[in-house]
């Protein structure tokens, strides 16, 4: 026998934890909230410095991409996260929201009404409570934790400087006025431990009586009843279960998992799904299409000496580091190791700035990463707006695995950006301000130079900045999966509100942005009128291009 409730989320992630919190306002109607991962009971997910076992294995599904046609063949590490919180659990607590042109183009150019720069930035300040800043850009009322890193150390004040003899002006707030410049990157975090949506979203809201959470719950299927959603079937124990809904099901398993379910209940492409031997119920051809994401590449040198955080993760350190977060707050534990980065032009035909860097206070940081001997710093840098675009597409052989296909550097402009990206890089580290730090570019080395020695260190070195998007484009046209209020187009009672909606990637981290979309979703789903929008001066903010070269 299945129970009812009034909304069923599949996903308690970024946008499922603060979906699932906002309905749950309601005394009136009943949640449930599925998710196939487990809690978020062990202190590496609320300690900042966690964020370095995650990207390796821990609470992801363990999921590759597929051979990269344009990447020599090579499959990519691809960390989805398997716990509540999602990404926001595992992540490196990077707070940017990207640029006001991102959202100004899906409203413009995609027919996403209601989601410009303007309409959007409501939602984002009714999440924040940030410590630091309190004005048009940022609030202080919301619930997820924003706030400044507490354990950075000397060598990233070193590398602002050392930015800024590059070239790139300081900027305080890469969420404020202007995006461009270099800086310290704002956290979720509050009170020197992780602000997941988990901690900041569903813990208190799980007290609620009209709120059911159930964890290792796999999704398996969609229920469709004469065009509408009807139900989610799902494994929970090693059994088949059913609940039902009274109103409305609502996908948040991210740009993967929204898709893949779909797929599954056959939703999708026709084409696609009687290849694999699923049953087509809904023809949509956009599902699993659009798929976005950063790839980076990064440089590593070698310090001449202790002045990064390299082997404070081995005995006896660890042991210090540990004491030293739990009765002070501070060290390297504090730190989430990527906190200092900044965002800049490839070039001076570009309008908006189109570079991340992340600068890590170590090497070997993440899964795939070089851990060089002794000490070191790790710069990363991503080409943060995309052309190439790939796939998710249901694995014939085992549906529950899906391909992932992000198709990396199909377009070559991307790869061209990923050289700039190195190149400028590579020179910020060998500015003077670091001279007294650096000893020696270890990576990619002082023998590579040419386009044509640096594309096998490419290949081999690059990695996902963990921010697939778009696989369930909002918008107007054939291709798009849901409409500007999130329902899946041609179905009733069925929404996606997650970073699978995004027809176009957010030219930053991708999490905050994930974030905002399940604040406004909320309000669609509860039928709210929208919050009042954003009242800016002349409706833009600056690229950033007149203070860079002041």
């Amino acid at each position: 026998m299945s129970e009812a409730f009034d909304y069923i989320i599949v996903g308690g992630g970024s946008a499922g934890c603060v979906l699932a919190a906002r309905l749950s306002e309601d005394p009136d109607v009943s949640v449930l909230l599925l998710e196939a991962g487990g809690r978020d009971n062990n202190f590496l997910f609320h300690w900042p410095a966690g964020f370095a076992k995650m990207t390796k294995g821990i609470a992801s599904w363990g999921w590759s991409t597929v051979p990269q046609e344009h990447m020599m063949g090579r499959e990519v590490w691809f960390t989805q996260a398997k716990v509540i919180g999602g990404g926001s659990s595992i992540n490196a607590q990077v707070y940017t929201r990207g640029n006001q042109a991102d959202y100004d183009n899906w409203a413009e150019n995609y027919g996403c009404d209601g989601w410009s720069y303007c309409e959007v930035l409501p939602y984002f300040k009714r999440s924040e409570f940030n410590e630091c800043f309190e004005n048009t850009f940022h609030g202080r009322e919301g619930d997820l934790g924003v706030s400044m890193p507490r354990a950075t150390l000397p060598i990233c004040d070193a590398f602002i400087e050392a930015a800024k003899e590059f070239g790139i002006p300081h900027n305080p707030d890469f969420n404020g006025s202007q995006q461009a410049g270099v800086g310290y990157y704002q956290l979720t975090q509050k009170n020197a431990k992780r602000s997941s949506t988990s901690v900041a979203f569903l813990k208190s809201a799980e007290k609620r009586r009209n709120l059911r959470v159930i964890t290792q719950a796999k999704a398996t299927r969609i229920v469709l009843k004469k065009g509408r959603a009807v139900g989610v079937e799902y494994l929970h124990k090693g059994r088949q279960r059913l609940s039902e809904t009274t109103r409305e099901i609502v996908l948040t398993s991210g740009a993967i998992g929204s898709p893949n379910l779909l797929l599954l209940s056959g939703i999708g492409p026709a084409q696609h799904l009687t290849e694999v031997g699923i049953e087509v119920k809904h023809d949509l051809a956009g599902v699993g299409l659009n798929l976005q994401d950063h790839i980076d590449v990064c440089a590593i040198a070698e310090l001449s000496g202790n002045y990064s955080y390299d082997g404070w993760d081995t005995f006896p350190k660890s042991t210090f580091a540990a004491l030293q977060y739990l009765f002070l707050k501070s060290g390297p534990v504090a730190s989430s190791l990527f906190e200092t980065g900044g965002f800049w032009f490839s070039n001076k035909e570009q309008t908006q700035p189109n570079i991340q860097f992340h600068l890590g206070q170590g090497s070997g940081l993440e899964k795939g990463i070089t851990r060089i001997n002794g000490a070191g710093i790790t710069l990363n840098s991503a080409h943060v707006r995309p052309r190439s675009r790939g796939t998710v597409r249901l694995n014939k052989s085992n549906h529950f695995v899906p391909l992932i296909d992000p198709n990396y550097w199909s377009d070559d402009h991307d790869l061209e950006m990923a050289y700039r990206g190195l190149e400028i890089a590579r020179e910020i580290l060998a500015q003077p301000a670091l001279k007294k730090y650096v000893k020696r570019e270890v990576l990619p080395g002082s023998d590579l130079s040419s386009r044509e020695q640096l594309f096998g260190y490419l290949c081999k070195m690059a990695k996902t900045d963990h921010h697939p998007v778009g696989t369930c484009k909002m918008g107007r046209d054939e291709l798009s999966v849901v409409d500007p209020k999130l329902k899946v187009i041609g179905l009733d009672g069925l929404r996606v509100c997650d970073s699978s909606v995004m027809p176009q990637i957010t030219s930053s981290n991708t999490n905050a942005p994930t974030i905002m979309i399940a604040e406004k979703g909320a309000d669609l789903l509860r039928n709210r009128n929208p919050l009042p929008a954003a009242n800016l001066p002349d409706n833009r903010i600056s690229s950033g291009r007149r203070e860079a070269s002041s």
